[in-house]
């Protein structure tokens, strides 16, 4: 296989350093790895550093990062999209290809670091090698064999000398394993895993039991449903839908639960935040409920991978936090800019590629978003004057009643409820620069959440980048580079829910109740608000609890899942796993992507079943020497092999 063959080197990165622990993984840059170099000790663990290296290829990596969100129902295409997010959209501007579908990111990056992780695992006695960092290893090479046979179906466990064998010899020919096939050697790597791991990090960061305990229950949750097969779609390589050891699908849900359990009883070193924003908030990354992450630093190039003042778009930078950013620097009243782009994270770099749909934002306000936190812990809704930072000494600008508006006041506001006294504009622009209406009394423009469109909407604000050195007065701190924040994996929340699921599919009501009900009485828990800016001290965790439906659906489960996990970037792994992109995805509203559209339309997307397999990435296909009718047989159905 011709993206597969070779084995490709630990770019330069870094662990963690904004830890108080000392113990740190070191870095060398390495361009290829030869098959002597794992016979060492420093070998297997350089190899062993390029997988923590390795994250970093795909998480914070905007056109994957595209391909499981744009098109689920928590984001369309915005306004500067350009053919990658068309085409993930399914409504009909780009087709979704062969060529175009971005899950060739994963298909094309983790090949290479499974080879390395086959590497170690077959030199490490030779090495003397200890069982608890062989087990890395095999995490590793579980955890990317889970997210490929998730997003392909089948793919090859031999990648040119024999299955989950060390290759070192270019081939041009590959076998696609089955569906079975792969998840059987994903359980044995886990399993082993989880026995052989410890329950602290070695070093800040890395692995433990309770990191490979909740991919072996998501892999466990979704190999029941996939055994299950709710919707009759097909698999591929064609196979019976059966477990290899003959276990059937409740035994699964019951593994997954079991799981969840025994991570959430010893949690070790993991543990829910306080608050929702605790979580999610860039100065204090890294926290207890973050459990694995694709870390960046913003103290050295080398370490971080990339630029710490201009990223180009590309991995290894984290740049997906500019793609739910719409231009904010439009904002422009009097001719004063009222708004800097700065590296903080309410606001950050633009590049409008996504916005979010109106049934993602009605996810939120269909509860009450001025007792649950989690709608102000996503979004960027209120923006304040920073023109002092571009270099304007103005000391206020004249707002939208004709009130002054000072430095560092609310210039622009997205409003949750539909308001009957808003009135924007009659002209495309307008409105501070950006279609933007007035309320009597108000002088922020504002919108209201029924009016947000693919040129302005609220923000994502959880993976908003930030550097310390904006700190500094009147500094911008470098807006235009990739994040140096962590991109998070992993979540120790997620224990709950997947618990919640694995209950619902054993018709465990009560069991899925309480489950969901640990976050929404977290989400009850208020120190601050956000968009205000401002100490607020509340919690109105037993009212959420309290209002909690009597019988959960999967629906509510996957509305939990969006209001704890919208934008992180794996939507679309939830409504595959689940059979429910259709019914879920099918149609979303929103209006246009000009300034000063404000008339909601509705889209309809075509997700047939086949889509529920991504493409074979065609430059895979080119560079294999196989018959066309091979090709043919080893692409996914209903994608050309041309």
């Amino acid at each position: 296989m011709k993206q597969i063959r070779h084995i490709f080197a630990a770019f330069a990165a870094t662990m963690v350093l904004a830890c108080s622990c000392n113990q740190v993984l070191e870095e060398q840059p390495r361009t290829f790895y030869e098959p002597g170099f794992f016979q060492t000790e420093a070998g297997v663990e350089g190899g062993l550093t390029a997988l923590y290296a390795s994250l970093r290829y795909l998480y914070g990596q905007a056109y994957y990062y595209n391909s499981l969100t744009t098109g689920t129902d928590e984001a369309t295409w915005g306004q500067s999209a350009d053919g990658n997010f068309k085409s993930s959209d399914l409504s009909g501007l780009d087709a979704l290809d062969a060529t175009s579908n971005r899950s060739d990111v994963l298909w094309n990056t983790v090949f290479t670091y499974i080879n390395t992780a086959n590497g170690i695992i077959k030199n490490a006695t030779e090495v003397g090698l200890s069982d608890a960092l062989i087990a890395e290893a095999e995490f590793f090479r579980a955890f990317y064999y889970f997210q490929l046979v998730q997003t392909f179906g089948g793919v090859p466990l031999d990648l040119g000398s024999g299955e989950l064998e060390f290759n070192s010899t270019p081939s041009r020919t590959s076998v696609r394993n089955t569906v079975p096939q792969v998840y059987k050697a994903i359980f044995a790597d886990l399993n082993d895993a989880v026995a052989k791991l410890p329950d602290t990090q070695r070093v800040t960061g890395a692995v433990t039991k309770n990191v490979a305990r909740l991919v072996l229950a998501k892999a466990s949750l979704t190999f029941g449903w996939w055994l299950e097969n709710p919707k009759n779609i097909d698999t591929y390589p064609s196979c019976d839908r059966k477990d290899l050891d003959g276990h059937d699908a409740s035994f699964y849900f019951n593994q997954a639960l079991t799981i969840c359990q025994t991570a959430i009883a010893n949690p070790g070193p993991y543990g829910l935040c306080d608050t929702y924003r605790e979580v999610n908030l860039a100065q204090n990354d890294r926290n207890k409920e973050i459990m694995l992450y694709a870390d960046h630093t913003e103290k050295s190039e080398q370490y971080n991978g990339g630029s710490l003042t201009y990223g180009g778009g590309g991995a290894p930078d984290n740049f997906a936090g500019w793609m739910i950013n719409w231009n904010h620097g439009t904002l422009n009243i009097d001719g004063v800019g009222l708004v800097t782009r700065e590296a903080c994270q309410e606001v950050g770099r633009p590049w409008t590629r996504m916005a979010p749909t109106h049934e993602a934002i009605k996810v939120f306000t269909s509860g009450d978003i001025t007792k649950d936190s989690r709608f102000d812990g996503t979004f960027t809704t209120m923006y304040y004057g920073t023109w002092n930072k571009s270099g304007n000494p103005a000391e206020s600008v004249t707002g939208a009643d004709g009130s002054k508006i000072p430095l560092n006041g609310r210039v622009l506001s997205f409003i949750p409820e539909v308001l009957d006294d808003i009135v924007y504009p009659g002209n495309q622009a307008g409105g501070a620069n950006v279609g933007a209406g007035k309320v009597p009394g108000r002088a922020d423009y504002v919108f209201d959440l029924n009016g947000i469109s693919r040129i302005a909407y609220p923000a994502l604000w959880k993976l908003g980048c930030y550097r310390t050195n904006y700190d500094k007065a009147n500094a911008a701190g470098d807006p235009n580079a990739g994040s140096t924040r962590p991109f998070s994996v992993l979540k120790f929340s997620d224990f709950y829910l997947t618990a919640a699921e694995a209950a619902f599919k054993l018709s465990k009501n009560d069991d899925a109740r309480n489950y969901i009900n640990v976050l929404r009485k977290r989400a009850g828990n208020w120190t601050y608000k956000n968009n205000e800016r401002v100490a607020y001290v509340a919690d109105f965790g037993d009212e959420l609890v309290a209002a909690t439906p009597a019988t959960i659906t999967l629906d509510y489960i996957l509305d939990e899942r969006m209001r704890e996990y919208y934008g992180e970037g794996f939507r679309w792994f939830d409504l595959v796993r689940t059979q429910t992109w259709q019914e879920r995805a099918g149609q979303y509203t929103i209006s246009g992507a000009n300034w000063g559209d404000h008339t909601p339309e509705v889209f309809t997307r075509t997700i047939e079943n086949f889509r529920y397999l991504c493409p074979i990435p065609k430059g895979q296909l080119d560079g294999m020497e196989m018959s066309e009718a091979e090709k043919a047989a080893y692409q996914n159905p209903g994608y050309a092999t041309k």
